[in-house]
């Protein structure tokens, strides 16, 4: 009885932890949202990413945790594990441009509403961006064409930020 009072505290002791750096990360992307005036869109982003991330961790943490046997599941985990490979190889691209979107957030400058030109030798896009989401950037050209751009493939490219008097910056 005194080892399940013991697993309890550390649950809530690790419930208490996971809530409190959930706040501290929402707060950062709340302050980088404000400090870069940047769209509540790709706040919101940001935030599902790490609340999913988190929550993977505080799973595998309460499995620890409670001593969770996998021995009698272990062919059902061999099965699920061989399809989820399967699975995670055939949308890497997916993955990745989850991660290249939450790279944009934190470190490249422009917004929604940015003029950019992003440079890829015959196939460079330039106008105006409309939105930023998981998986592409949306860019308006002057022609009136709505362009989704991969972010993986944003992060790999040069991008220029065009500012009102048509200069580079």
């Amino acid at each position: 009885m005194e080892h399940r009072f013991f697993e309890l505290g550390l649950t809530l002791f690790f419930l208490i932890f996971f809530l409190t750096v959930r706040a501290i990360v929402r707060k950062i992307i709340a302050l980088h949202t404000k400090k870069f005036d940047l769209d509540l869109s790709r706040k919101k982003y940001a935030n599902k990413f790490f609340n999913f991330v988190w929550s993977l961790l505080f799973l595998v943490v309460l499995g620890i945790i409670w001593d969770v046997s996998v021995r009698g599941l272990s062919i059902y985990f061999a099965s699920f594990f061989t399809v989820a490979g399967v699975a995670l190889f055939a949308t890497w691209s997916m993955l990745s441009n989850i991660t290249a979107s939450v790279i944009l957030f934190f470190n490249f400058p422009f917004k929604i509403g940015s003029k950019i030109t992003i440079m890829d030798k015959d196939d460079s896009v330039t106008g105006t961006v409309q939105d930023i989401t998981f998986f592409s950037i949306q860019v308006l050209t002057a022609e009136g064409h709505l362009v989704s751009y991969p972010n993986n493939m944003a992060i790999q490219k040069a991008i220029k930020q065009i500012n009102e008097s048509n200069e580079i910056t």
